[in-house]
């Protein structure tokens, strides 16, 4: 029986790719390891925890003899790596947390992958997910090819950049077989509402302030959760070894644009008077070295594994607006405590 561990498997991405894998591989064996910080929720897997390959184990990546000790006990064939601090503005008012959980815990990953896998690297696999924002901000024009290099301007993507580096710098010294990907910003069902859509979302519910940093003119490329759990894997199954796949849900949106959709959206599936939801908009200081243009090509992935996404943004959207209009009592969970004094302090 093939042994997976999915870091952060409790979070939003992770939650997801775990489903995916529990489900449609019976014969394989799940381990999701998560800390279970803020962000992480067992309530995203309720489905799936009475499955007979499905484990949950609580632990930090961070604490290295833990992780040596997982690895030695389970004996795992394969490694996708979801586990890190993954907001931007928190890593400006908290770098080190990034550095520790995006830098020294992958590499406290990687260290035990290689003692287990030393003598046999066949078929196993250390797959890591990682951003595009590594490849640092564009212009109008032009796209992140897996060629383009490293430009970080945050904190938070300077710590995932420094983790892609080291996963490639363990599959050219120890010959360690791994998969780098670098997606764009994703969305979806069980989202922490730190995020853009869910955040405004949960705003326009309780008619709080849609906070929009600078002009709003900010443009990213939006990818469907579940077609990203779809492409990982793709990826894991069907990706050459010691590559980059670029991971883009040709859905490139100025932020002013998406949240005017999501209020239009919100006003009909509320019936609420057209226009309402937009009123809640309110411009707010920008975000220190706020990148201008993030945009995917992922016309490798396209082309090597025939993966492609399944939705428009707008079908994407309309789907996750009903998810989260159909579970407030999951919204209403976890906007509270942590969340809502870190929300206080970033907006008010």
């Amino acid at each position: 029986m093939m042994k997976i561990l999915i870091t952060g498997g409790a979070g939003f991405i992770g939650s997801h790719v775990v489903r995916l894998f529990v489900e449609k591989y019976p014969d394989y064996l799940i381990f999701n390891l998560d800390a279970l910080t803020y962000a992480g929720n067992l309530e995203n897997l309720k489905d799936v925890e009475e499955n007979t390959n499905y484990r949950f184990v609580k632990g930090d990546i961070n604490d290295p003899e833990f992780v040596n000790k997982l690895f030695k006990e389970h004996q795992f064939d394969g490694v996708i790596h979801l586990a890190a601090e993954s907001h931007v503005d928190r890593s400006i008012s908290d770098p080190l947390s990034f550095v520790k959980t995006n830098i020294i815990g992958t590499v406290n990953l990687l260290n035990a992958a290689k003692e287990l896998w030393a003598n046999d690297f066949d078929k196993k696999l250390f797959y890591h997910i990682s951003t595009d924002e590594v490849y640092g901000t564009l212009g109008e024009t032009g796209l992140f090819k897996e060629t383009t290099s490293y430009d970080p301007n945050s904190p938070y993507s300077a710590s995932k950049a420094s983790s892609d580096h080291f996963v490639r710098a363990y599959g050219e010294t120890y010959g360690l077989p791994y998969i780098i990907t670098n997606c764009s910003n994703n969305y979806g069902q069980n989202q922490f509402p730190e995020k853009l859509i869910p955040l405004f979302i949960n705003n326009i519910i309780n008619n709080k302030p849609l906070p929009v940093y600078g002009d709003g003119n900010y443009t990213r490329d939006w990818l469907y959760v579940k077609d990203h759990a779809l492409a990982i894997d793709l990826v894991f199954h069907k990706g050459k070894h010691r590559e980059t796949y670029n991971i883009g849900g040709f859905n490139e949106w100025k932020n002013i644009d998406l949240v005017k959709v999501l209020c239009d959206q919100m006003d009909k599936k509320l019936n609420r008077p057209s226009g309402t939801s937009e009123q809640l908009i309110t411009y707010v200081k920008d975000r220190p070295g706020h990148d201008l243009r993030y945009a995917i090509d992922a016309s490798k992935i396209n082309t090597e594994l025939g993966w492609k996404p399944s939705v428009t943004f707008e079908e994407g959207l309309d789907i996750t607006i009903d998810w989260y209009l159909n579970n407030e009592n999951w919204l209403n969970n976890v906007t509270s405590g942590l969340y809502k004094t870190y929300y206080d302090k970033q907006y008010s």
